[in-house]
This record gives C-alpha cells, sequence and structure tokens, in this order.
C-alpha cells in the first residue's frame, strides 16, 4: 500500500475546475504561489532552484478523485464525442488522480516560516495539492520532433471584449491590468463544454477568477465580458 503526501499547495486564480486552461503556458498572465508543507516548507528543500527557469509540477485532481475514473475519456479537442483511451489523454479523471505541469519558475519567497515559489503559466485550482517538484531539463525534456496526436497544434482561440460596466469595474481592481489579461486570456480559450462550441448558445456563464464573479456570452467567435463581480 502506497500514499502521498502532498508536499505543498497552490494558491492560484483559478477558484474552481470551470475555465481552468487545459495546459499550461496558455494563459501566461496567470501566477501562482506553491506554499510549501510539512517537512518539506523549509529554505534546503529549495537551495539551488533558481537555476532552473521551468519546474515540472506533479498534483493531485483531488476534486475529482471520488468521482472515479474510466478506460476511456472524450477530449474535448476531439470535439467531445470521439472515445480513446484515457493514456491517450490529459483527462482530469485517471486511476491515480496524478497531473504535472511545466510551468514558470518567477522567483522564491520566503516569509517568516513559509517557504514559497512563485510560478507563471499555471493552470491549476486554488488549493490543489502539490506531491512533487522537478526541475524542467531543456536537453532531456524538449523532444524538437516529438508527435503530439490529435493536439499537435495549440487550441484555436477566440476574440474577447469587455462591455462598458465590465471595463468600469475593472478599473476599480488593484490590478487592473493583470485582472484583465487573465480574464483575456482564460476566454479566448473558450471554456465553455465542446458541443456548446457546435450550436447557438444563449447561455450567460460565469467564472470565479482571483475575487471577481466574471459573467459572459459567446456569440461565434466572440466572447463577451458582460459583468464582473465581486464575491
Amino acid at each position: 500500500m502506497y500514499t502521498l503526501d502532498p508536499i505543498g499547495y497552490v494558491e492560484s486564480p483559478y477558484k474552481e475546475k470551470f475555465a481552468v486552461p487545459r495546459q499550461p503556458r496558455l494563459v501566461p498572465s496567470a501566477r501562482a504561489k506553491i506554499h510549501l508543507s510539512g517537512e518539506a516548507n523549509c529554505r534546503e528543500s529549495i537551495r539551488g532552484i533558481e537555476q532552473f527557469s521551468h519546474l515540472w509540477l506533479l498534483f493531485l485532481f483531488d476534486k475529482n478523485l471520488a468521482q472515479g475514473w474510466k478506460p476511456t475519456v472524450r477530449p474535448p479537442r476531439l470535439g467531445g464525442n470521439e472515445r480513446i483511451g484515457v493514456f491517450a489523454s490529459r483527462a482530469t479523471f485517471r486511476p491515480n488522480g496524478i497531473g504535472m505541469s511545466a510551468v514558470e519558475l518567477l522567483g522564491t519567497e520566503v516569509n517568516g516560516d513559509q517557504v514559497s515559489l512563485v510560478v507563471g503559466s499555471v493552470d491549476l485550482v486554488d488549493r490543489t495539492p502539490i506531491v512533487d517538484i522537478k526541475p524542467y531539463i531543456p536537453y532531456s525534456d524538449a523532444i524538437s520532433d516529438a508527435r503530439g496526436g490529435y493536439a499537435d497544434k495549440e487550441p484555436k482561440t477566440i476574440a474577447v471584449q469587455f462591455s462598458s460596466q465590465a471595463t468600469s469595474t475593472l478599473l476599480t481592481a488593484d490590478d487592473p491590468q493583470t485582472l484583465k489579461s487573465v480574464i483575456e486570456q482564460v476566454l479566448a480559450q473558450d471554456p465553455r463544454p465542446a458541443y456548446k462550441k457546435r450550436q447557438q448558445d444563449d447561455k450567460q456563464y460565469a467564472v470565479n477568477l482571483f475575487d471577481f464573479n466574471v459573467k459572459f456570452i459567446v456569440t461565434g467567435n466572440l466572447a463577451t465580458v458582460t459583468a464582473i463581480e465581486g464575491f
């Protein structure tokens, strides 16, 4: 019997699963902190880490573990209809619920007894448990002639605009430019279910980013932020 004890937790802008980018680096404005915990929460555990520009994060899909998994899944990149094997995908419902992300290391912080890593381009929900951190090694990890199968190219994006009401709210945020950039980059991925993208969709959606509830609609290839509300 094996057990895994988290070595830290994520503090990120994504307060829920909906609208989290499906891969890292799709929302470069999204920064996060990895707060180390337990015996891993010490300066010695990150000694020398600043030599590396990027890190591998191994984490748990903790919000999915209780729902189990199936041998086949329906990747959004294939329209949400075609089934393939779970091991031929990066689906979040997996036998052991383990995920991995390559993120940019932006710096380290030590506040009192708390040791943290500042990382960029994350795709992790707030409070996600981290089970390991490894340096990204370019000569080994970057394979120039690798094939990406059905996900060989970056996903298509849509345009994003803000209503006058949403724009007014943006100006009241502590960091309006970062908030605007994250919203734009998240919605540009069109986070709606795959089947919704093939039909007329009059529904208004909402996503929790930072301390805001961002409401939006999608018409064709255009997402319109209709309102930005505080929690």
